[in-house]
Formats: C-alpha cells, structure tokens, sequence
C-alpha cells in the first residue's frame, strides 16, 4: 500500500519545479520512516507475544480483566485452560428440556451482593466476579459456615418440579485449600418435601467425592471415576454438569461423560431442587427445564417443527458451545431417519441489545448450526437459515428464564 502510494505521489509530481522536489524528498523520507516505526512495533508485538506465550499468558486478556479482578473477592485462574472441543463431545447424548422454568447466569446481581432469583436456605454466599463472570460463592470467613444452600425463588415453595425434567449448571473447583471442612465441592439436594432434612437426597462435585451419595440415591456408573476423573482432570477447570429425570431414572454427566445411571431414585416425587457450595468452588448458568431425554432414532418425523434450547452460544456470538452435541445429535439421527425431510433452521435471540444487532447474530447462529449439521453428514441442501432476532418471542423477556425460552432454534419442516 505504501509503494502505491509512494508511485501515485512521484507521477502527479514528475514535473515539478525544485522546490516540489524538495516537498517529494520530504514525503520519501517521512514514508520510510512510519515504515520503520511500523516496523519496530510490530517486532515488539511479536516479541511481547512470544514472551507472553512461554509464560502462558495473554496480554490482551490480562490487560482488559485487570480492574476486574482486582474487585473480586475470589481469585480468577491465572490461565483459564482450553475448553472442550465439539468433537470431544461427539457421542453426547443429553437432550434439555424443551421448556425452561428457571434460568440464571447472575448477570443481573451485583458483585458481593445475595442472588435476587435465589433463597438463601443455609450458610453465607453471595455473587462474585470470577473468570469474566457472574458466579455464586460461598462467604468464607472465621465462624462461617461450611457451605451456603441455594433454592430457586419461585411461586410455590414446593412442588414446582415436574415429572421430568433436566438439570444443568457450569461450576469451577479449584485445588483444595487444606482445610478438610473447606474443600471445594458442589452438592445437589433432591428434596421430597417441604423438609430437607427428614426427606431429601444428595449428591456431591468435589476432587476427593465425585459422586458421593447420601440419603436414598443408589448409583450403578458406567464410568470409571478413580482412573479418569483424578484430581488433576477435575479441579482448576470449568465443567459442564447435566442432569435427567424421567421415569423414576436419573442420569448425570460430567462434562461429555454420562457418569452415573441411577435406576430407581427412592425419594419420589422430587418437590424441590437446591444447589449447595463449599470451599472455593463457584457455580453459574443454572438452568431448570421440563422433559428431556427425547429419543428420535428411527422415528417418523410428522411434526411441523422443532423447538430446542439445547443448542447454545457463547455471549453475544454465533459460537456453539460443545455441550449442544447432544441436541445436535438428536437433529441427525432425525434428518437420517427421514431422507426426504428438509428444514429451515430458524435463529431466535431474547430482547437484551439492539434488535438489528440480534436480527444479524441469529442469522449468523442459525448459519453456524447449518454448518455444523454438514460437517456431521447432513448434505446442505436440505438445510436452509433465517434469522429473526427477538421479534418473535415465545415467553415474556422481563424473567431470566422468559428470556433463555426465548434463546432457541426451531427446525421447522419445509
């Protein structure tokens, strides 16, 4: 670019008296040198870079997430480490519900203050920054309590669960501090009634107990959790938890690994759900929805459409996060079981933003599921996208969870 520019000065210029020579020697000289400034920055760059990668680090991010950090009252890793891939998650089969009835990322709390769609049931805890987000943690501190117990606030104290239904959550569980009691863990409680302690059963999230039951679950895991799950698999890295209830029959994955398969859950019905946290473990992306589990292999197709909240993205982005493999996976083995059947694949965001920002990036997620689906085998021309941004919701955007139902994409049969 600047060599054209450079020709384009000298041939406008060719017959210009001398002191028009002069002003061209002037400009000469002062190409070379921004050239050489440009020069020398960018092998600083290159240098900071190379420096930055030996040391694990990256400049921008630290730069950007300084101040930040420096409010949180938990410490952020010092280098967040690679997130799962799709192909690690290829053999997902965990499909959420396809009603959401509770929803929270805590992105609408402030920093160090109690979680407004949550009852505080038990313990000290409050929202922290933590990783570039809105986590729950508990409050440490002399005298504390050892963990804090989160319940959803909803209408109805009890019995708002349904007969089926899915769990899911992101938690971090960084090294244990030493302290046996303050060992970083995440418990769910399946309550049976409106008494937690005479009716309930857990299960617990930690480096030490992955998969510690007490009360009246029993588990029989395809997994083997002592040699694939130690603790350097497990702590100072962020996990997808998933959870499906049906038929008396609960499944839970660790990440992209179905690890336990419990036949008869011995509390039933399940009235209620809390989620607990110890130590310096943190948990966000809660998520609470009705069904699951849809089982579409081999099946007629006869539907107008499909709706799923399976299928998500990174904040404001057309990334799709690993753990929609098992959505996804239901979409093929549909398409495969009906040849003849093609869909559009409809793009809907919720109301937060500009809506001609949100009209754009879900037709750039809807793209990126077409995408995806063709390099699973499905032949592109019986996919086509559109994207309708927030113009068409189908719950009310003033709730947390009105706005995730509103976060979806529809298949419909064309």
């Amino acid at each position: 670019m600047k060599n054209k520019i450079l020709s384009f000065v000298v041939c406008t210029i060719i017959s210009c008296s001398y002191s028009q020579a002069q002003i061209l020697k002037k400009i000469k000289d002062r190409i070379k040198s921004e050239a050489a400034n440009h020069a020398e920055n960018d092998a600083a760059d290159a240098t900071n870079k190379a420096i930055d990668k030996a040391e694990g680090k990256n400049s921008k991010q630290n730069n950007s997430s300084t101040s930040e950090d420096s409010k949180s009252k938990i410490s952020s890793p010092a280098n967040s480490p690679e997130l799962p891939s799709m192909k690690t998650y290829k053999n997902f089969d965990f499909v959420p519900g396809d009603s959401i009835f509770f929803a929270d990322d805590f992105s609408e709390d402030q920093e160090g203050e109690l979680p407004a769609h949550w009852i505080l049931g038990y313990g000290q805890g409050q929202v922290n920054r933590f990783d570039s987000k809105n986590v729950f943690a508990l409050v440490s501190g002399e005298g504390g309590d050892h963990a804090a117990v989160l319940e959803p606030r909803m209408k109805k104290k009890s019995g708002y669960m349904p007969e089926a239904f899915t769990v899911e959550f992101d938690m971090y569980s960084p090294h244990s501090d030493g302290e046996d009691f303050r060992d970083p863990w995440v418990g769910l409680n399946f309550y049976g009634d409106d008494n937690p302690i005479k009716d309930y059963d857990d299960w617990d999230l930690s480096p030490e107990s992955l998969g510690f039951f007490s009360g009246n679950l029993k588990s029989n895991s395809p997994y083997d959790l002592k040699d694939n799950v130690k603790d350097e698999n497990f702590v100072n890295k962020w996990h997808h938890i998933s959870i499906a209830y049906r038929n008396k029959q609960m499944k839970i994955y660790l990440d992209q690994n179905r690890i336990y398969v419990i036949p008869q859950v011995a509390t039933l019905p399940i009235n209620k759900f809390g989620i607990r946290v110890s130590g310096k473990a943190v948990v966000t992306n809660i998520r609470l929805a009705e069904g699951g589990g849809m089982n579409m292999i081999g099946k007629k197709f006869t539907d107008a459409k499909i709706i799923t909240h399976g299928i998500t993205f990174d904040v404001d982005k057309s990334n799709i996060k690993p753990e929609s493999m098992g959505t996804l996976n239901m979409i093929v083995d549909v398409l495969k079981a009906n040849p003849d059947l093609k869909f559009e694949i409809d793009g809907h965001t919720d109301n937060t933003g500009d809506a001609a920002h949100n009209l754009t990036l879900s037709q750039q997620r809807a793209n990126a599921v077409k995408a995806q689906l063709v390099s699973m085998g499905i032949d592109g021309s019986r996919l086509t996208t559109k994207g309708f941004g927030d113009s068409k919701p189908i719950r009310d955007n003033s709730t947390p969870d009105g706005k995730a139902n509103n976060r979806r994409v529809e298949f419909v049969k064309i």
